[in-house]
């Protein structure tokens, strides 16, 4: 294998990680605080070997073999998070190693399940930094969802290679092309969130910050009552807005900017995501309303803003949820694993997988009924190939098989058992909050004893990265010449 290509990727993302640590250095520096030398030292040293790096390693093959993709992929995700959580490491809030690490790739995989409790007397820097890791990953995973995981047919996800590429109005030509677009689209909608919550009443530098961490669907916040800080509602009705926003198709955006609305009303994935969105917040709004939790408009709003929350897993807290009774928290356990859409900023197991599964169901049926019947499974219109089908089946199984393991081993590592299924859920989903009061929307992990950190670390890496491709690295043929 040559390495020279994937070092030179690294390498490169490296560096322009090192960049972005200069706006914290810059937000802390007039604020007068003495964090910001140490974002421009860990800026300096990224940098250095970043770009040294990416210097050494040109030269390589310009195209990527799968092998290559896939070690490349993973790569990315596992440097740019130790290097992420250099400054969180080296800053006056104490830290440790496993802490820092714990909050890096928390960010970088845009879980926002967080071990610090200070956060409205944090520094600038810190909460800029948080909500840039959490921006940035949130862009990662767009590109990889459109451009990679097609190419290594991870999950099913090789139906929308074909859709991205090969369709007949050729939506763009190349996948560079693509990765450009949803750039563009992924910063014109923070800037849209940043301004819509600046004008509802949110302080300016509350509102870049929260914007970056929306889009995113990642959660981390500037307070430690995160949205439920605010009381406006406005801004709770605006958060709820961009995070569907995040959590739909963005290379359906691409159409929406070339005139073709209907694209994005048609797709069947977008309407049974919004059909369930409304379905569990009526549900919720329920629970609150026959347990006296709340009345009208807040009960509503409530309900909606931590339904959307959870299944976009974005995790950010308005009300406890933890507290609505046995009803709301199941319900809320369940939706964690359902997830966005597939090619979005959101976690879980996509609702595109589970309307494959349901096609796979529907088809055994009738040939049970039918045993002569001929059915031809679509999807959006389209034959639906059964290597699709396998893929979305295994990834699901080993999805599921991950959580379950994740569980078993939080548990030994001291946790409750309903703590730790709601834990593994969270981590293994990246969504963010657990279910229980201490480990919910109002508390935090920093409790948790290491094993525990590391072992959600492991989890929201291996659930951001669609469990598959962290599953293909241990097998010892990837490694064989």
């Amino acid at each position: 294998m040559d390495f020279r290509t994937i070092f030179s990727a690294v390498g490169a993302l490296t560096a322009g990680l090192g960049l972005a640590m200069l706006l914290p250095a810059a937000a802390d520096f007039l604020a007068g605080n003495a964090d910001w030398l140490v974002f421009a030292s860990s800026s300096a040293i990224t940098l250095f070997l970043g770009g040294g790096l990416w210097l050494a390693a040109r030269g390589g093959e310009a195209r990527l073999t799968l092998r290559q993709a896939f070690l490349m992929t993973v790569s990315i995700w596992i440097v740019l998070t130790a290097f992420g959580a250099l400054p969180l490491y080296l800053s006056d809030l104490g830290l440790s190693m496993t802490d820092a690490l714990f909050e890096s790739m928390s960010g970088i995989t845009t879980t926002g399940a967080t071990v610090l409790t200070a956060l409205d007397t944090s520094p600038p820097g810190i909460l800029l930094w948080r909500g840039l890791l959490q921006w940035l990953g949130g862009l990662g995973v767009v590109v990889m969802a459109i451009a990679v995981l097609p190419m290594l047919r991870v999950g099913g996800m090789q139906m929308f290679r074909a859709e991205a590429f090969e369709t007949p109005d050729k939506i763009l030509p190349a996948a560079a092309q693509i990765a450009t677009a949803m750039t563009v689209i992924y910063s014109l909608l923070t800037l849209a969130c940043a301004l819509a919550y600046w004008m509802a009443g949110m302080p300016a530098f509350d509102a870049v910050v929260h914007a970056f961490s929306t889009v995113a669907t990642g959660g981390f916040s500037t307070r430690d009552a995160s949205l439920g800080a605010f009381e406006q509602g406005a801004i709770h009705y605006i958060a709820v807005v961009f995070m569907i926003l995040g959590a739909l198709p963005f290379v359906l955006y691409i159409g929406v900017l070339q005139g073709s609305v209907v694209q994005l009303v048609r797709d069947s994935q977008v309407r049974l995501f919004l059909y369930l969105i409304g379905l569990a917040t009526l549900i919720i709004v329920f629970v609150q309303l026959s347990g006296d939790v709340a009345e009208g408009e807040l009960a509503v709003r409530q309900g909606l803003f931590s339904v959307v929350s959870v299944m976009t897993g974005s995790g950010f807290g308005m009300a406890d949820f933890s507290q609505w009774g046995p009803l709301a928290v199941s319900l809320f356990f369940v939706i964690m694993f359902i997830g966005g859409c597939t090619g979005s900023t959101s976690c879980g197991i996509k609702i595109f997988r589970f309307q494959v599964l349901a096609r796979d169901l529907y088809q055994h049926v009738r040939q049970i009924v039918f045993p002569s019947m001929v059915y031809v499974k679509r999807y959006n219109g389209r034959p639906l190939p059964d290597s699709v089908s396998i893929s979305v089946q295994s990834f699901v199984f080993v999805y599921f098989a991950s959580f379950l393991i994740l569980a078993v081993l939080l548990s030994l590592s001291g946790l409750a058992p309903l703590d730790a299924l709601g834990t593994a859920a969270t981590t293994i989903s990246n969504v963010g909050p657990g279910l229980s009061r201490e480990l919910g929307p109002a508390g935090s992990f920093a409790e948790l004893p290491d094993v525990a950190k590391w072992l959600m670390t492991v989890g929201m890496l291996v659930g951001r990265l669609e469990v598959m491709m962290i599953l293909v690295l241990l097998t010892p043929r990837f490694w064989r010449a």
